[in-house]
């Protein structure tokens, strides 16, 4: 029987960077309303890595983008560190997302006309910060996009731009960095170099990642993963493998 997955008790907020508390999210009004989730409520450790899976249309990403306060609530609270999202406005939002929250998506969303080093170091020049350059350092060079530096969006491959755009997301050392899809329009190499990096950068670095995906190869490089299905998450898997996953995505489809 599947278990739905509880949020952390009081006392244990602490620990976590990001608290999900029966978050509903609906579209439309009357006889064209959709529920997309349902009163989900899950909380996140710091320093550990998990994805979110589901059939289309399970919520997952709507669940994933809430979270990341890239979409409003229609009820429910979500907290980064001891802010609730939801009670802020727009402008203290952006803020927040910008200063404290990392993006990974599945398109690279880099600008062309900027090289590689310039894409990676937006993010903190738009909020008026310089990273220390030891930190550019380790990042660049785990990534191995030290000799890609002055090149331009267009002169990389896709796992390249994957890359800046994931370096772009850790320069500025986020509390949580959120990643939808991060390897879906990447072949298998280029994947498992981004997944084997994001990876380093939760054992090594104590980051925080929180991943959709529909890969259970994907899945199985984070500690737990949570199943979405209905707009509710039906299952925690700790410790997954590819194996593990497909089972209990099978059961879920059957």
């Amino acid at each position: 029987m599947m278990q739905t997955a509880a949020a952390a008790p009081a006392g244990q907020l602490h620990d976590h960077v990001a608290v999900a508390r029966d978050i509903v999210k609906s579209y439309g009004t009357g006889e064209n309303e959709v529920t997309a989730l349902r009163g989900v409520s899950a909380a996140f450790p710091r320093g550990r890595f998990t994805a979110i899976m589901g059939p289309s249309g399970s919520g997952k990403s709507t669940f994933l983008h809430c979270m990341a306060g890239l979409d409003t609530v229609t009820s429910g609270s979500i907290l980064i560190g001891d802010v609730d999202i939801t009670r802020l406005s727009r402008t203290r939002l952006t803020k927040l997302r910008r200063d404290r929250l990392g993006f990974v998506f599945q398109s690279f969303n880099l600008l062309p006309m900027l090289t590689a080093e310039e894409n990676i170091r937006l993010t903190g020049r738009l909020g008026n910060r310089r990273p220390d350059r030891e930190w550019f350092d380790t990042v660049v060079d785990s990534l191995g996009l030290r000799e890609r530096l002055s090149h331009r969006p267009s002169e990389l491959s896709g796992g390249q731009q994957q890359r800046v755009a994931v370096a772009r997301a850790l320069l500025t050392r986020p509390e949580v960095l959120f990643a939808d899809e991060p390897t879906g329009n990447l072949d298998s190499r280029s994947g498992a170099e981004v997944l084997g990096f994001l990876r380093t950068a939760v054992d090594a670095y104590r980051q925080t990642v929180i991943m959709v995906t529909h890969d259970p190869a994907a899945a199985a490089h984070a500690d737990r993963v949570l199943f979405l299905a209905d707009g509710l998450i039906v299952q925690e898997l700790p410790a997954p493998t590819i194996d593990g996953v497909h089972a209990v995505m099978r059961r879920m489809e059957g």
